[in-house]
């Protein structure tokens, strides 16, 4: 039974046998097709090589476009057919792994399964080949923040740790060098749980759940399924962080069978963590310990605070020591492209929030400041309902600049809210936003969507925004810019 947070610490670091070896057996010999070669799909490639499989591997686009040197990967036994998926690929086929990317629905895809051949993701592959002890972080909004930040949580235990999955570096190319006694802190979408299998990590959280990917997605109630795919195989011997802020997962918790350790900012929880009058406590039973004040935490926002609360309590169950997870919380910076300060001119802050690519990401944005914001928003629409922002930007935003697809859909959702300009490139939003505003203000870019009508990413289109700022301080670059 579990009464106190040293009983947890003791459950949480237990390592039971991995099966790994047994795993890999499974997979030796096994004549595997990869569908879909953007990161996760390549390292997949690699690891199964690595694992003695006999390898196929598709995707639409050319080599020149992937990246990837293709004579180098026959050369080595991989059965590359690009720009198309043709059917025939399925009939030597043993299993097939896909990338995140790939739509369940996917012409390729729904023969395989039609025929009977198991269908994984790369997520359930990593595990497979994997030693260590798995803590994931999954929710709409601040998943990155949050593996970031248990990562440096758990080092602080001395045992060896990979950081990888959606925080951009693909489980597979890191999960066989981490060994039994170290950690794997994984970043997962609703994508990659929607094809697990077997994926059950020791430590599971949950943030929060809001619209988005409802171009992917038939309703909400199905994005919902998908997130609580994360706690599907968990046990009794497990631990599953929830934020019971948030009604939707709250409404979760009885259908849980890990052991709930419930956070929250807004009231004090039994046999958890939560702030009180601005510091984080943890509680279970009668122990109760402050970890840290809020005010020393170096990522701004109220769902920061919700992204630190939760990895303290992910930390917790695995053993990181309260002192020293307090060390890491106060020198934790924030990531590239979330909230990112990028330069301050003329008494006008610029702001790089790339990654806000749904409206609740910009709500917390937008929340975070209590300064004149000068908006700069668009991308591709992923069927977001932008007028939930509509008092938030009546209240916050003294101008808009517009860019991308959904330029004509947000201009209609804030019609008589805010005034509104449209932009043509985030070279020309830049400047027209930095010359909208005045000191004092903020210039933010929290596009509310995706970046794939003008940019590779939201990383591509985060690291143009940067050059533009930066090049408002120096000579005009007459370069064009999208």
């Amino acid at each position: 039974m579990i009464t106190s947070w040293a009983d947890v610490r003791r459950a949480g670091g237990k390592r039971a046998p991995s099966g790994r070896a047994e795993r890999l057996a499974a997979l030796r010999g096994k004549d595997v097709l990869v569908v879909g070669l953007a990161r996760s799909g390549r390292a997949a490639v690699e690891l199964l090589l690595e694992s003695g499989c006999s390898v196929a591997a598709t995707d639409l686009r050319r080599a020149d476009e992937l990246g990837i040197d293709a004579a180098e990967w026959e050369r080595r036994g991989v059965r590359l057919t690009l720009g198309d998926h043709p059917i025939e690929l399925l009939d030597a086929a043993e299993l097939i792994v896909v990338s995140p990317g790939v739509p369940e629905e996917a012409p390729l895809v729904a023969e395989g399964r039609a025929r009977g051949i198991p269908v994984i993701g790369e997520l359930e592959l990593a595990y497979r080949a994997s030693a260590g002890v798995w803590l994931a972080v999954t929710g709409t909004n601040g998943k990155t923040t949050t593996t970031a930040l248990l990562g440096e949580l758990v080092r602080t235990t001395g045992n060896p740790v990979a950081v990888a999955g959606n925080i951009g570096i693909a489980l597979s190319s890191e999960v066989a060098s981490v060994p039994a006694e170290g950690f794997i802190v994984a970043e997962v979408s609703s994508f990659q749980l929607d094809s697990i299998e077997a994926f059950a990590p020791r430590v599971a959280v949950l943030l929060n759940i809001t619209e988005d990917h409802l171009d992917r997605y038939d309703s909400f109630d199905d994005y919902v399924r998908s997130k609580k795919r994360i706690f599907m195989n968990q046990t009794g011997e497990d631990f599953a962080v929830m934020n019971v802020d948030d009604p939707r997962i709250e409404a979760l918790v009885g259908g849980v069978r890990a052991n709930v350790i419930p956070v929250s900012t807004t009231r004090e929880v039994r046999d958890g963590v939560f702030v009180r009058r601005g510091s984080i406590v943890s509680r279970l039973g009668e122990e109760e310990r402050e970890i840290v004040q809020a005010a020393r935490l170096r990522i701004p926002g109220p769902h920061n605070l919700a992204n630190a609360v939760a990895a303290v309590a992910a930390a917790t169950a695995v053993g990181v020591d309260p002192a020293s997870a307090a060390a890491a919380l106060t020198r934790f910076s924030p990531l590239p492209h979330r909230m990112e300060p990028i330069a301050e001119m003329n008494g006008v802050l610029f702001v790089n929030d790339s990654k806000a690519t749904n409206v609740d990401s910009v709500r917390y944005a937008l929340a975070s400041y209590d300064r004149p914001i000068v908006l700069i928003a668009g991308g591709k629409d992923k069927g977001a309902d932008f007028g939930a922002l509509r008092d938030l930007v009546r209240e916050r935003v003294k101008r808009l600049v517009l860019i991308g697809e959904a330029a004509d859909a947000m201009e209609r959702s804030f019609a008589g809210v805010a005034s509104v300009e449209r932009a043509a490139s985030l070279r020309e939003a830049v400047r027209a936003a930095a010359e909208s505003a005045s000191p004092g203000d903020v210039v933010l870019l929290s596009p509310a969507c995706a970046s794939f009508d003008m940019f590779e990413d939201f990383e591509d289109r985060g690291r143009r925004f940067k050059d533009e700022v930066r090049a408002l301080a120096g000579p005009p670059n007459r370069e064009g810019s999208s």
